[in-house]
C-alpha cells in the first residue's frame, strides 16, 4: 500500500499537480487558463458607492477575471500601502489617494511606468484636462486619474432675487466676483447675509494665484499671492465675508453657511454637489433654489480654468499579471468607468458630454443651463503640485495662511515667512 501511495504522489509531482489539490475540486477551477484573480488596493470599500459597480461591470465584460478588493483603511492609506508594497504584498492595482503619496511610490520604484502602455493602448490623455502632465516624473507617467473634483461657485438664487441682482455668469474675473459679492451682502446682526464665503483652507485664497499657469505654490517664491490676500482681507474688513478668526474659533463648516442661507455665494469643490442635493432633499437646507457657475479667474485667463484634486490608479511594478492589471486600470480610468462613477453622483476624471449629462440629470441638480455648463472645465491645476517635499511645503503655507488671515502678521511678513521657510525646505 505504501508503495502505491508513493507512486501516486510521484506521478502527481511529475505532472506538476499540487499535492493539496488531490480530492479537491476547487483548485482545479483556479487552474483554468481563463481564471485570473486581480487584487485591488483601496480604502473604505463599504462606505464608497462606486467600487462595487466598477468591479461588477469589469467582471461582466471579462468573465475569467475576478477582482479582489483589499481595503487598507482610509487613515494613513498611502503610508500603509507603501509599507505593504515594501513587504512584498501581493497587490496588482493600486489606488493613489494623494500627490505626496504618489511621489513617494514613484521614488520607491513601486509603480509601473505607463508611457509605453498609454501609446500601445491608444489612451488619449487629453481627456484628463492636463492633469497627467502635472503628475509626470522625468517624462514618465506612473498613474492615471479616475476621479477628480474641481472648484466652482455655488450661489443662492433666492438671495440674488431678494437683492434684485442678476445671477453670476460662467465667465467672471476676480474683480467682477468681488463686485458681485458686495452687491448681494444684505442685513445686519444675526440676520446678516454675507455676499460670499471663504472657508478656512489656504486653498480658498492662495490658489487663485496659480490659475494663470505662471506660478506654483511649491517653487519657494510667493510674492504673487499678495494681491489675493489683500483682496480677501479687504472683503473681510468690509463685512462682505465672515472673519477668518470667527470661523476658526467657532469651527463653522462651510456647508452650514450655505444650507442656512447665510451667504449668497460659496466657492467650493464639486464634492459639495451631492451633499447639497441630499440636504435639500432631507429638508435640512433652506437654500433650496441654488445654482452653479464656473470658478472666477484672473484677467486674461480663460473661463473654466480651475483648481482640483485627483484620485489616481497605478499598477504594482512587481505584479505577476501586469497585462490584466493594466487593462483594469484602463477600464477604471476610461470612458466606461467615468460613466459608472457619474451614475453614483461621483465626479470622474473624464468629463465627457455623456458624463456631464448624467451628472446634470441627477434628481436635485439645478436645471438651468448655466449650472450644467459649469461642469465643462477648460483646464484644471492641481491644488498641490507634484513635489517630493510637498508635505513639508504645505505645512509652512498653512501656518502662514492662518497667521495672515487672523492678522497676527501682515501680508508682507507672511509672504516673507513663506519665502524663507520654504526656501529652507528646498535647501536654498
Amino acid at each position: 500500500m505504501r508503495n502505491k501511495i508513493f507512486l501516486v504522489l510521484l506521478a502527481i509531482t511529475l505532472l506538476g499537480i499540487p499535492a493539496f489539490a488531490v480530492g479537491s475540486q476547487a483548485p482545479a477551477a483556479s487552474n483554468s487558463a481563463a481564471s485570473v484573480n486581480l487584487k485591488w488596493a483601496m480604502w473604505d470599500y463599504d462606505l464608497t458607492v462606486y467600487y462595487k459597480p466598477l468591479v461588477a461591470a469589469y467582471e461582466a465584460k471579462n468573465p475569467g477575471v475576478k477582482i479582489e478588493c483589499i481595503d487598507l483603511g482610509s487613515a494613513d492609506f498611502m503610508t500603509v500601502l507603501s509599507t505593504q508594497l515594501s513587504g512584498g504584498a501581493d497587490l496588482d492595482v493600486l489606488t493613489i489617494k494623494d500627490i505626496p503619496g504618489y511621489a513617494n511610490l514613484v521614488r520607491q520604484n513601486r509603480l509601473e511606468p505607463l508611457n509605453s502602455y498609454i501609446r500601445s493602448a491608444g489612451i488619449d490623455t487629453k481627456v484628463y484636462g492636463g492633469t497627467t502632465e502635472q503628475i509626470t516624473v522625468n517624462n514618465e507617467v506612473f498613474a492615471l486619474p479616475f476621479r477628480s473634483d474641481f472648484w466652482l461657485i455655488f450661489y443662492n438664487k433666492d438671495l440674488f432675487d431678494a437683492a434684485r441682482v442678476p445671477y453670476p455668469t460662467n465667465d467672471m474675473t476676480l474683480e467682477q466676483y468681488d463686485a458681485l459679492a458686495r452687491r448681494v451682502t444684505m442685513g445686519s446682526g444675526a440676520n446678516k447675509v454675507y455676499g460670499a464665503h471663504f472657508h478656512t483652507w489656504r486653498s480658498a485664497v492662495q490658489l487663485f494665484g496659480i490659475l494663470d499657469g505662471r506660478n506654483t505654490i511649491v517653487d519657494g517664491s510667493y510674492e504673487f499671492l499678495a494681491p489675493y490676500y489683500e483682496a480677501v482681507l479687504k472683503m473681510q474688513d468690509d463685512g462682505i465675508v465672515q472673519s477668518f478668526a470667527t470661523l476658526r474659533t467657532s469651527g463653522t463648516h462651510y456647508s452650514g453657511v450655505f444650507y442656512n442661507s447665510q451667504a449668497s455665494i460659496l466657492n467650493m469643490g464639486t464634492w459639495f454637489i451631492a451633499t447639497q442635493i441630499d440636504r435639500v432633499k432631507s429638508g435640512e437646507a433652506t437654500s433650496k433654489n441654488w445654482g452653479l457657475v464656473k470658478y472666477p479667474h484672473p484677467e486674461g485667463v480663460p473661463a473654466g480654468t480651475t483648481l482640483g484634486t485627483i484620485t489616481g490608479v497605478g499598477v504594482n511594478r512587481n505584479s505577476r499579471i501586469k497585462d490584466k492589471a493594466l487593462d483594469f486600470m484602463k477600464f477604471i480610468c476610461g470612458a466606461e468607468g467615468a460613466e459608472i462613477l457619474a451614475n453614483t453622483g461621483t465626479i470622474p476624471a473624464i468629463m465627457s458630454p455623456q458624463v456631464i449629462s448624467t451628472i446634470a440629470s441627477m434628481p436635485g441638480f439645478p436645471t438651468d443651463a448655466n449650472s450644467r455648463e459649469a461642469l465643462n472645465v477648460y483646464k484644471t491645476y492641481l491644488e498641490m503640485p507634484l513635489h517630493e517635499r510637498s508635505a513639508d511645503i504645505e505645512l509652512v503655507l498653512n501656518e502662514a495662511h492662518d497667521a495672515m488671515m487672523i492678522k497676527n502678521i501682515s501680508v508682507q511678513d507672511g509672504i516673507r515667512q513663506m519665502n524663507e521657510r520654504v526656501g529652507r525646505v528646498l535647501g536654498r
